[in-house]
């Protein structure tokens, strides 16, 4: 049990540049109260006291704003960054040395029964506001994106962006040429056009304007040349 408390505190040091002290981070670290909040009531429920485990588990929700069902299974150096909004479902599984940002979601896909939530392997990082959905599987070493939804397995080594999330790399090699970084923003290219099209009508409209006028003095010189060769 130390080891596990020592390797949780480890954690935070390794992957927080803001954690200053051991002190700052007993006291100051939602996510870390999190997990030993969970680690007492994984117990209980695994010894069926299934109730208080529950009770526990919204207790450090009311405190944490971090929601962990006691049935889900967590590994050692599990670090929850900031974790506002962070959900685990009951029967998810989280590997060793997985980050996880605040807003993320390991949820079920439905009311089936059984397993229905994710199985996260080692090493993983899991950006703010992604969605892992169902019972699948993400390897070893993944990187889930920022806002990610991901609702099929991923093999190990991968990076995931995008919604429905999509495997940009793997093994270090880029494996889709779509760029999320710099996607194209269809709004704009409408309104480039736009925009082109309006200048054009705008030019016409000018020289149009410019002809009118052209037109209009050349009557008039006609017209007073006329008035003079009668007078």
């Amino acid at each position: 049990m130390f080891r596990r408390i020592r390797r949780d505190i480890q954690a935070v040091f390794e992957r927080d540049p803001a954690a200053r002290s051991l002190l700052e981070v007993l006291l100051c670290y939602p996510g870390l109260h999190a997990i030993w909040f969970h680690r007492i009531a994984h117990w209980l429920w695994n010894h069926n006291f299934k109730l208080l485990a529950r009770i526990i588990s919204n207790i450090s929700r009311w405190l944490t704003l971090i929601e962990i069902h006691p049935g889900a299974k967590i590994g050692e150096g599990v670090f929850i960054d900031h974790g506002a909004g962070v959900v685990i479902g009951e029967t998810a599984e989280i590997g060793d040395n997985v980050t996880i940002y605040q807003g993320v979601t390991l949820g079920g896909t439905g009311k089936e029964k059984g397993k229905r939530h994710p199985t996260i392997g080692n090493n993983v990082v899991i950006g703010t506001g992604a969605r892992i959905l169902g019972a699948i599987t993400i390897g070893d070493n993944c990187k889930i994106g920022a806002g990610a939804v991901v609702l099929r397995d991923v093999p190990p080594n991968c990076t995931v962006v995008g919604n429905p999330g999509r495997i940009v790399r793997r093994d270090g090699q880029k494996v889709d040429l779509l760029d999320h970084v710099n996607l194209p923003d269809p709004v704009a290219s409408i309104l480039e056009v736009t925009t082109k099209e309006l200048a054009r009508l705008q030019a016409r409209v000018k020289a149009l304007e410019a002809e009118q006028e052209r037109l209009r003095a050349l009557l008039e010189a006609k017209e007073e040349t006329r008035r003079e060769a009668a007078q």
